[in-house]
């Protein structure tokens, strides 16, 4: 095998590792990005809840209505902390996904350096490497 074939079969191993590293990222970032949205429906339903209880005027009398603004405050006090929470989870995610977009960008710069190898062979007059590898990454680039 000549230097540029060898050159171009770890140009292959490195864009595998490069996928590979991708779909981690992808996988990374979807569960961010579930755990985001559940936060976010937790808080809504939270405050939705709160609401509810704040728009009751059925109250007897003032036992029941200290019950009630307590109630009342608890459920805006665990809304609060799952906003505070979802915010956090939010930039967690848009870090995932930065992570996703370099993973990307690192794959396809090991693709475009093997395609320019396996052109520098072709030009050198040496034949085309056929392997029989299928292309690497998603296809939704």
């Amino acid at each position: 095998m000549t230097a540029d074939a060898k050159k171009l079969a770890r140009l292959h191993r490195l864009e595998r590792i490069r996928a590979i590293a991708k779909q981690a990222a992808a996988s990374e970032s979807a569960e961010a990005e579930n755990t985001l949205a559940q936060l976010l429906n937790l808080a809504r339903r939270t405050d939705e809840l709160a609401a509810h209880y704040a728009a009751r005027s059925a109250v007897t009398d003032g036992a029941a209505l200290r019950h009630i603004a307590g109630f009342i405050g608890g459920l805006q006090g665990i809304s609060a902390s799952t906003t505070s929470d979802a915010t956090r989870a939010r930039s967690f995610a848009d870090g995932k996904l930065a992570l996703l977009a370099a993973a990307e960008r690192k794959r396809g710069a090991v693709e475009a350096r093997a395609q320019t190898q396996q052109r520098v062979i072709v030009k050198s007059g040496g034949t085309a490497i056929l392997t029989g590898r299928k292309p690497i990454g998603t296809g939704l680039e």
